[in-house]
């Protein structure tokens, strides 16, 4: 089955495993949702994310999500540019995410971004998606 936003499709995956209470989630594998976890990760709204491969040869990533006292810590998750509307960004108008509490996750020409590093190296590009 062919997904047509795999990024909107792992935002859905882990907001939903989040309001489960779930510890971890699959999500198909790719560059770019590697990427994006590797913000997340280093953001610190996720523990950590392991590429695993099947015998029938699909590769997945198993997601760990992170809880503080029992509450999920990605309070908000949204898919912001999407295929049928994509949103790009200037560097001075790069969106903050409740008055920089929470993150934009950004792709540029310099590979896939948190916000502040996007400022902070001076480039714009496409917004992803927001998280608080």
């Amino acid at each position: 089955m062919a997904i047509t936003d795999p990024i909107g499709d792992m935002i859905t995956r882990i907001r939903n495993a989040q309001e489960r209470g779930r510890p971890t989630v699959a999500s198909p594998a790719s560059t770019l949702r590697a990427r994006v976890l590797d913000v997340l990760q280093e953001e610190g709204f996720i523990r950590g994310y392991a590429r695993v491969e099947h015998d029938n040869g699909k590769v997945e990533f198993e997601i760990e999500l992170k809880y503080f006292d029992g509450q999920p810590v990605i309070r908000e998750i949204s898919r912001v540019s999407t295929p049928g509307r994509r949103v790009y960004s200037q560097v001075k108008e790069i969106p903050r995410v409740r008055n920089g509490l929470g993150i934009s996750i950004l792709s540029t020409s310099r590979g896939v971004m948190s916000d502040a590093k996007a400022r902070e190296a001076n480039v714009g590009g496409e917004v992803l998606c927001t998280v608080f």
